[in-house]
């Protein structure tokens, strides 16, 4: 994309002359021009010039992390919450390459982003400088574009290049590279570009009419539809759209793990996540419907399980996704629509009103009768009768029913927790429920909870996560202290790496290789040593008053280590290789 020929119309700089500027100045007006207003960083050389232009303004407030990874969480956590282009500043050399983790969750998950990378002089690339790294290179195969900004006049350019592609088309990060010298030399500054064309990028937005129509025609014949939507309906901002057409046709919907709150968790079309922790009526309407309408969603490995089991059943696929790479990817479709999620829904709904066509009533009633016999077998039942231990998913339970309808989000890291937080509390919103789906990271839950509560001070933010994965990024505890961001921390801590485990014992005969924690922190006084509120919780009937103690206190971040029940394993569960709906459903099925 570096190499096309760009157009741009500048807005008159303020005052209507020109000005004479440094890069870093230049830079800081270009985040001003696109309304940013958080920044997450941690300053280093090559970056000074860029914090000096920081701390000469009062419109962005820049967040100190405490390491570089969590400088790009923070601000993929508030990009997820808020739909807007989340912006991260690290040093050159280890800055950039502790941010790689970061790029590529928010990467893998689609999430708009521009991240800025300090260099070493244009001179001195190459040459193995100090803190020298080729972060272009690096970050290449993990970004969905990168700029290395040799002449401080194409900085601003640059920049709105940047926020385009960030937020355009399917959103992700883009990584600004600029070396030392670029944002200390003065070039004339005649406003920021108000518009960019770019030859070699022009997303598609608006589907193709004759796709819609094909579509709908084999919709409104389906025997078994079936709705299936993923993160695309979130980052389109199609959640209402979506309800719209599923309460239109009374079809049954689902949600991949990253496109939980699209449908409401609660509406009893909703069938719940599908896939390897999915129920066993979602995985079942996947595998036995004989036309699928796939929403902003790309048949990954976790929902489909084996491609050919996948294929065994014949059926017609639709895909709806705005990344034409996205289409026939792993599962061949019948019937491909390119375009922004969010149109080609309100198309298809204008469509089915000028129509007139109704589905099979008669079809769908039998449908309906086949999913709820799946659905009677309550494939997410525990044991709630035991009153010695903590069951994890008895917190998520508590937790949802003690927030539900209120303004809440939750994070979450990754693991035993985050599934028992997806199966569990019940998403009825979108952009609620933030996580690392596609990497898989751990250690993000602390830092997506720090930058959602600083875009939305006033909500409740609640980070579920495991005594493993909240010690990767823990000591963001200190940045929630000096910024003021008191979230809610529970550790489900089972003294097991609990997913590892998992595996463990059910395909490894039970070795369990590293999986166990022999010498954890007293997370209670570690806390406290950051300056917040830590409770130790061992008992199922302490669980209710430590929550409302932890929602009580709205001023300070609290900490509460769960101590809960070792053994316990994530179900239902498709082992590797197998298909959806080879599922075990309990402990009886090993």
């Amino acid at each position: 994309m570096d190499n096309t020929k760009s157009e741009s119309h500048s807005a008159t700089a303020a005052g209507g002359h020109a000005q004479e500027l440094m890069g870093a100045e230049i830079l800081v007006k270009a985040l001003q021009a696109e309304n940013v207003k958080h920044i997450w960083g941690y300053p280093g050389g090559s970056v000074l010039y860029i914090y000096d232009a920081l701390y000469n303004q009062n419109t962005i407030q820049h967040v100190l992390v405490r390491h570089e990874q969590a400088a790009v969480h923070a601000a993929d956590g508030y990009a997820r919450a808020t739909g807007d282009v989340g912006v991260a500043l690290v040093t050159s050399g280890p800055g950039a390459t502790n941010a790689v983790t970061g790029i590529a969750t928010a990467y893998m998950d689609s999430i708009p982003m521009v991240i800025i990378t300090g260099q070493v002089p244009t001179h001195a690339i190459g040459l193995d400088a100090f803190q020298e790294c080729d972060t272009i290179g690096i970050t290449r195969p993990i970004v969905k574009h990168n700029f290395l900004v040799k002449d401080v006049r194409d900085l601003a350019l640059t920049m709105k290049k940047a926020f385009h592609i960030a937020r355009s088309g399917r959103p992700g990060p883009v990584v600004v590279d600029i070396p030392k010298d670029v944002s200390f030399k003065k070039t004339t500054y005649e406003g920021y570009p108000a518009e960019v064309q770019m030859r070699s990028y022009n997303p598609v937005r608006k589907g193709h009419g004759g796709q819609i129509r094909k579509a709908l025609q084999l919709l409104m014949a389906a025997k078994r539809p079936y709705i299936y939507t993923g993160g695309g309906v979130l980052l389109g901002n199609a959640s209402q759209e979506l309800r719209t057409l599923v309460d239109m046709l009374g079809y049954p919907v689902t949600n991949t793990l990253m496109g939980l709150g699209a449908y409401p968790a609660s509406a009893p079309k909703f069938l719940g996540m599908l896939g390897m922790h999915g129920t066993m009526e979602a995985n079942n309407a996947m595998q036995n419907c004989d036309v699928l309408l796939a929403v902003g969603a790309r048949f990954d490995d976790r929902v489909i399980g084996n491609p050919k089991h996948f294929a065994q059943n014949e059926r017609k696929i639709i895909h709806i996704d705005i990344d034409p790479s996205s289409i026939s990817k792993r599962v061949k479709v019948d019937i491909p629509i390119v375009g922004d999620v969010k149109d080609v829904l309100v198309e298809m709904i204008d469509m089915i009103k000028e129509s007139g066509l109704k589905p099979d009533a008669g079809a769908l009633a039998g449908w309906w009768e086949t999913i709820e016999a799946w659905r009677k077998r309550d494939c997410l039942k525990y044991d709630r009768g035991n009153g010695d231990v903590i069951k994890p998913q008895f917190v998520i339970e508590t937790l949802h029913n003690m927030t539900k309808g209120t303004d809440t989000y939750i994070t979450s890291d990754v693991g035993q927790h985050q599934m028992w937080a997806a199966q569990y509390y019940g998403f009825d919103e979108p952009r609620r429920w933030i996580n690392s789906g596609g990497l898989g990271t751990m250690g993000v839950g602390i830092p997506y909870a720090m930058g959602i509560k600083l875009a939305k001070p006033d909500s409740e933010v609640f980070c579920v996560t495991g005594e493993g994965s909240v010690q990767m990024c823990i000591q963001e505890l200190s940045t929630c202290f000096q910024y003021n961001t008191p979230i809610k921390v529970l550790a489900l801590n089972n003294r097991f790496l609990g997913m590892v485990r998992q595996w463990q014992e059910i395909e490894y005969e039970g070795r369990y290789s590293s999986s166990y924690m022999d010498a954890l922190p007293d997370f209670v006084k570690l806390a406290e040593a950051y300056g917040h509120v830590g409770m130790l919780i061992e008992r199922p009937e302490d669980v209710e008053p430590a929550l409302r103690e932890a929602r009580r206190l709205k001023d300070r971040t609290v900490f509460i280590d769960f101590r809960t029940d070792p053994t316990e394993n994530v179900f239902p569960m498709v082992k590797a290789g197998k298909g959806i709906t080879e599922m075990l459903l309990g402990s009886e099925d090993l």
